[in-house]
């Protein structure tokens, strides 16, 4: 073996930029969040070729000393920390002194900066090479100036893997879109190829906050979210969350942030997935724009070299927080909420059509996805277990004896009715006379008008009609009245009459010894036979009918990962929504007038009703505008 030897600087430097340089967007990255470190209230980006060519960062911080310059360059060096305490309750984005160094390895790099108390600015510049900084006077106002040219041209290889000019530019504009919606009280401009992108001015007001993150996620995304902001032990998390109607093929608008760091963090994106869990369609991801503010002491960010990853130090709080506050940010939304952002909708579409288009960057509400209208199936209407128009839906098979119990479980306590007796509500029995709809007592729906083929209830408002989903719409009624009365009774057991016995790992094993009492809330009683054996004894007696073995292993996994299980939760609300399907009102089925309006009413007092179990919209609104444009009225 040959002896052990220390790497030159330069390689040393270079295998750090491996860590910190993937692409000109991590260059921006790291220069800008200097920037803001500094002080900055403007911070200006310029690149171009994507960011090989040039990437230019100005800011009007507190700059750097001339005495500085050098040592600002070399591995290692920073102002940020200088304690290991400093280190564990880090403020700071960045703080690990390693940027400036692996960038000027792998480019040509020029540093200008001017303190206040300078009388004029110096410059250092240095080459990938031999990295030898050359200092000489400059004129710069307050504040730095960052040139990096001709990325990875000492690293051939690494230059072989960037992807085209228009792809390496788009990762820089997502960097600067992070960076913007991080920080509202700095300005920002983002240039490329002499062209201005973005000109963001600062933000100090929530309306300017607001026109933010319109200009940075699109209006359409603005106008169909709800405005969180809750504080619990320690805690606040304040921002912005889509409505289920407005959802995404893909994860790619989605932003959280950690003390005004831009995160991606398996345990927050769990929670968020919780919290959306019965409101999202098949494979649709949320979007959000979160900001959590914790203590700094409680979160280690020294996780990674790219600082996109932190650990909570106590991840459980953290993640029940999250949870919570969503959840209930979506329970409380109502139909009046889903009618703001229709009408927004509508009128976006409206200056579309007459070429001023809003940027398309989700979904529009109500039942259009990706531009086109969904278009239920009728070929089975009000099939069993398929979901409204024949959509199946990947659920377990229940025998009818067991629903029935279950119903009677619920009767028996005072819950809901069974299946064969399930009104639409408890006063449809006079009719009740329609108000005129310009009265200020209009409810969000507004008021039945008619039923089209027993399908859809047609409904006027003051914004114009509205189509409800009567199955759709009663299923989520139904499957909320059941959930409740199922929180107000215990999570029965039931001995199995054989126990199952499970091979296990030992750290499973030992998890199941540890975690014995929460198991026991859980409906589950399992034993330790062996060192990597477990016996199951007792499951929720709701759940006899499902696969023991399979809803076992994945409990123990999630505790494994997030310290908590809801995975028998899930599956009884699987289990409470598939029944709520079997009792809901079927299509075909004739409403009169009061009974229609009793239905609005109660969807309106419902919490999550803008979507069916599955996922699906209930109701959506078409505006008197785009009524008239369909008959040409006003032309």
């Amino acid at each position: 073996m040959p002896p052990i030897r220390l790497l030159s600087p330069r390689l040393a430097n270079q295998i750090a930029a491996g860590e910190v340089v993937e692409r000109p967007a991590s260059v921006v990255k790291e220069l800008v969040e200097n920037a803001l470190d500094a002080g900055a209230n403007r911070v200006d980006v310029e690149v171009e070729q994507g960011g090989v060519k040039l990437i230019r960062v100005r800011d009007d911080g507190s700059g750097i000393a001339e005495d500085d310059l050098p040592l600002a360059l070399s591995r290692h060096a920073t102002s940020k920390i200088a304690s290991l305490d400093d280190l564990e309750a880090v403020a700071s984005l960045g703080f690990r002194g390693e940027a400036l160094a692996s960038i000027s390895s792998v480019s040509r790099l020029t540093l200008t900066s001017r303190t206040e108390s300078q009388e004029a600015a110096s410059r250092v510049e240095v080459e990938g090479r031999e990295m030898d900084a050359r200092i000489s006077p400059a004129a710069h106002p307050v504040g730095t100036t960052v040139e990096v040219r001709d990325l990875f041209f000492n690293t051939p290889a690494r230059r072989k893997f960037l992807r085209t000019e228009k792809t390496e530019f788009n990762h820089v504009e997502e960097c600067v879109r992070r960076q913007a919606l991080s920080r509202f009280d700095a300005g920002f401009t983002l240039r490329h190829n002499q062209r201005v992108v973005q000109s963001l001015r600062p933000a100090d007001s929530p309306l300017d906050r607001e026109r933010r993150i319109g200009a940075l996620c699109g209006q359409q995304f603005i106008d169909n979210t709800v405005v969180i902001d809750a504080e619990a032990t320690g805690l606040r998390l304040w921002g912005w969350v889509a409505l289920p109607t407005f959802s995404r093929s893909q994860a790619d608008l989605q932003y959280f942030f950690v003390n005004g760091r831009v995160i991606r963090d398996r345990l927050v994106a769990h929670a968020v997935r919780q919290a959306y869990r019965d409101v999202l369609y098949n494979n649709r991801h949320p979007a959000f724009v979160l900001y959590l503010e914790v203590d700094p002491a409680t979160v280690d960010v020294n996780v990674h070299p790219t600082k996109h990853e932190v650990r909570f130090r106590d991840g459980r709080l953290v993640h029940d927080f999250i949870f919570r506050t969503l959840h209930k940010a979506l329970a409380d939304v109502r139909p009046d909420d889903h009618l703001r952002g229709a009408v927004a909708q509508s009128f976006g579409r409206e200056a579309a059509a007459h070429g001023n288009p809003e940027p398309a960057t989700g979904a529009p509400t109500g039942a259009s996805w990706n531009g086109q209208p969904q278009v239920p199936n009728y070929s089975h209407p009000g099939g069993s277990g398929a979901g409204f128009g024949g959509q199946s839906q990947p659920q377990q098979e229940w025998r009818a004896s067991d629903q029935m119990a279950f119903y009677q479980s619920l009767n028996a306590g005072g819950g809901s009715e069974s299946p064969q007796s399930m009104p639409v509500s408890d006063a449809v029995a006079t009719p009740v006379p329609t108000p005129p709809v310009d009265s200020d007592q209009e409810p969000p729906l507004g008021y039945a008008i008619a039923q089209l083929h027993g399908i859809y209830i047609l409904a006027q408002g003051r914004a114009g009609l509205i189509v409800v989903d009567m199955h759709a719409a009663h299923e989520r009624i139904t499957y909320e009245r059941m959930k409740r009365a199922l929180a107000e009774q215990d999570l029965k057991s039931q001995p199995l009459l054989v126990p199952l016995s499970l091979a296990v790992s030992q750290k499973e094993a030992a998890l199941t010894e540890s975690h014995g009492e929460e198991l026991q809330k859980l409906g589950l009683q399992i034993e330790r036979i062996g060192p990597e054996t477990l016996a199951v004894r007792q499951v929720p007696a709701l759940l006899r009918g499902a696969d023991t073995e399979q809803l076992v292993r994945d409990v123990l996994a999630d505790l494994i990962e997030h310290g908590q299980s809801d995975r028998v939760e899930a599956v009884t609300h699987e289990l409470l929504g598939t029944m709520a399907c079997h009792g809901s009102v079927r299509a075909n089925r004739q409403l009169t007038i009061p009974e229609m309006n009793s239905l609005l009413r109660d969807m309106e007092a419902t919490e999550r009703s803008g979507q069916c179990n599955h996922g699906r919209p209930t109701w959506t609104l078409v505006t008197m505008s785009e009524l008239d444009k369909l008959f040409l009225r006003g032309r």
